[in-house]
């Protein structure tokens, strides 16, 4: 055997483990809330899911709240199996909330487990008393869905983390809520448009996030959401973090873009799946 090529197998040899143990090492469990995509998938839901999957995403959020676009759960449910896709949770409104046992009949078909308020309506921003009325609610909502063994979950959005006369709406909320009834899905961008500290909320209540909307914002109190990593979320340290990283349900959101819906939710995929190891 010529010495270049004895020299070459041998190299070949001594890497083939590290090649073995890079292509062994499983992708990253990482989905994606689909209103990041609502308007391709109001056009075409399959083909929607299907760049989803062909972009690496495992997961993906469902929008129980916009009737999934018009799919029906068997058939929706057929397509994520073909696709290898899982869908663990969906947002609710407080429609989907008061229908419940429909809302959890269709959850079992999905794979889902978690059923999670989108947020709570507009009229009752900096109002107090509509926090409790709704911690009530989920924690109602939540003591019948752990009976067929479904997590209910609450979103934020940025006005929960207004305060009124020193008082952040967020905190009345989750305080009030039962932990064994209700989860938290922390939307990191929507923290940080409201003026929170996404690290600081979720040092706050880790025992009570299991459920996570990666987004990012220019500023604390922005306007608007960024591609992840060109805002202020410190990911890094985020996901260092969390408290339940092994069974957290992970979604990038992104709401409004510099190009397309598809090419942000690639960019975005680029960028934290490698942090998530």
């Amino acid at each position: 055997m010529h010495r270049r090529t004895f020299l070459a197998q041998l190299g070949a040899l001594a890497a083939a483990p590290n090649v073995l143990a890079a292509a062994a090492k499983p992708k990253p469990r990482l989905g994606i809330q689909l209103y990041t995509l609502r308007d391709d998938a109001r056009k075409d839901l399959e083909r929607t899911l299907a760049s989803i999957a062909q972009i690496g995403y495992t997961d993906v959020e469902l929008l129980q709240s916009m009737k999934n676009f018009g799919m029906p759960p068997k058939q929706l449910r057929a397509v994520l199996d073909r696709l290898h896709l899982r869908a663990p949770s969906t947002h609710l409104g407080t429609a989907e909330l008061d229908d419940l046992q429909h809302t959890l009949d269709d959850a079992h078909v999905l794979g889902h487990k978690a059923i999670i308020l989108a947020s709570l309506p507009g009229s009752a921003a900096g109002n107090l008393d509509a926090y409790r009325r709704m911690a009530d609610r989920l924690n109602a909502a939540g003591e019948a869905a752990r009976k067929s063994g479904v997590w209910v979950g609450f979103h934020d959005e940025a006005q929960d983390f207004k305060a009124v006369n020193g008082v952040v709406p967020y905190d009345v909320l989750v305080q009030r809520t039962d932990p064994k009834l209700v989860r938290l899905q922390l939307d990191t961008g929507n923290c940080a448009v409201g003026g929170g500290d996404p690290l600081a909320y979720l040092d706050k209540y880790a025992d009570r996030i299991w459920s996570y909307h990666l987004k990012d914002a220019p500023a604390l109190g922005a306007s608007h959401d960024v591609e992840l990593g060109k805002g202020v979320v410190n990911f890094k340290r985020l996901i260092a973090r969390m408290h339940h990283r092994k069974e957290a349900l992970i979604y990038i959101e992104q709401e409004s873009y510099t190009a397309t819906p598809l090419e942000a939710a690639r960019k975005n995929y680029q960028y934290l799946a490698p942090l998530l190891g």
